[in-house]
């Protein structure tokens, strides 16, 4: 069905533009009153692109979505009734067309979780293959509800791991601010007069001098080129799975944040495996849709030969065990959960674990940045102190009264 881009006004005289798919103009200005929409113009997207790309919709609609769908469903509401209030509720346009464009397909005869499958984009395959369970095993309002929770807890995920990277941004810029302040502007100023003493300079004078030449004269390769080098990795990973792969190891191997990006990880793999199989679903299905929402192709792979040891008969315990992503406290939890039939619940113990630990190493992380920034601008002002104020400070000492 090709793509349509319209303008729209609603019933308060709010104009809005989008995207979205019909058969025809006639068909398009149907599907706009439905949302509740007056067509003011449309015709067919060139190159059929849509603007309903990653990251258009946020987390947060999500979260509305799943709570207000299991509160509607729960209550009884009919489907088509619950996702018509959603569309009308929202406040997203681009969502409010995805969802129209959902209840058109269960209008069709396709089940929510099929329609959910035709945007990728918006819903993950572990998204719509939750909801699928839910309505093989008739419980679709604790999936909802348990999708509620998951997408929250990812959302705190988010903004913990924002933490870990903002703050040394931010600190790291102003110490670079300042680097670049002192060495273009500040020094070039006083190597003059210092020169003009006529006297031999120190060592550590005579290297602040051509560093400062350096960064005088060379500023736009000193920006230009980890800006390049950054660009040059990204485009390589993307072209090279062996790039990424060793872009992966590296990050994991980073003092400090390599070892909460593990955590992360692992957290949310635990969180998702414990969600589908409580879901109802196989524990070969969890594993491959789990090790898909990783993220880090080293641990994927750690992931894809546990699952292929589970696959060959191993349990699930020996299989985490073997490939040696889990310490022994998170083995011995899962092999509790195992025993006692309560692998899903062990799984989201395990998950429990490690954010706490993210938690109390974010913490860790943020207490250090801060002195150890601020001891690296300190050695830079103090070396560009002594190599300046010693010389006059030699001259001054030879002066006789």
């Amino acid at each position: 069905m090709p793509l349509f881009t319209y303008k729209a006004i609603d019933a308060a005289g709010k104009s809005s533009i989008g995207q979205v798919q019909a058969t025809n103009l006639v068909d398009l200005e149907m599907r706009l009153k439905r949302m509740g929409l007056d067509m003011i113009n449309g015709g067919p997207t060139r190159g059929g692109t849509s603007l309903m790309r990653k990251g258009s919709i946020k987390r947060e609609d999500l979260i509305n979505f799943c709570f207000h769908l299991e509160n509607l469903v729960k209550a009884g509401v009919p489907l088509i009734e619950s996702l018509t209030d959603l569309r009308d509720s929202s406040e997203n346009p681009r969502f409010r067309e995805v969802i129209s464009g959902i209840i058109e397909s269960i209008q069709g005869g396709s089940a929510l979780s099929v329609a959910l499958g035709d945007y990728p984009d918006v819903f993950s395959p572990v998204f719509a293959s939750l909801i699928r369970a839910g309505e093989a095993t008739g419980r679709m309002p604790q999936v909802l509800l348990n999708l509620t929770d998951t997408l929250k807890w990812e959302d705190e995920l988010a903004a913990q791991t924002k933490k870990i990277v903002m703050l040394p941004a931010f600190v790291g810029s102003v110490v670079l601010l300042v680097t670049f302040f002192l060495m273009i502007y500040l020094v070039p100023q006083m190597v003059a007069f210092i020169k003009g003493m006529g006297q031999t300079l120190p060592l550590h004078t005579r290297a602040l001098i051509v560093v400062s030449g350096i960064f005088v004269n060379y500023w736009w390769a000193l920006i230009g080129t980890p800006i390049l080098l950054i660009f040059g990795i990204k485009i390589a990973a993307e072209k090279n799975p062996l790039v990424r792969y060793q872009l992966d190891r590296a990050k994991l191997n980073i003092p400090m944040v390599g070892n909460i990006l593990r955590k992360i990880i692992l957290s949310r793999f635990a969180s998702t495996f414990a969600l589908m199989y409580s879901a109802g679903i196989t524990i070969m299905d969890a594993m491959h849709s789990s090790e898909e929402i990783a993220g880090n192709l080293v641990i994927q792979e750690g992931l894809r030969m546990a699952g292929q040891e589970i696959a060959e008969g191993k349990s699930v315990t020996t299989a985490f065990q073997d490939v040696g992503l889990f310490p022994p406290l998170v083995i011995r939890m899962i092999r509790v959960g195992e025993t006692t039939g309560g692998l899903d619940n062990a799984l989201l113990n395990v998950s429990y674990f490690y954010n706490r630990e993210v938690r109390e190493s974010i913490g860790k992380v943020q207490v250090m940045i801060e002195p150890a920034m601020t001891v690296v601008l300190g050695a830079i002002l103090g070396w560009v102190m002594l190599s300046v104020l010693g010389p006059i400070y030699d001259i001054m000492t030879k002066i006789k009264i």
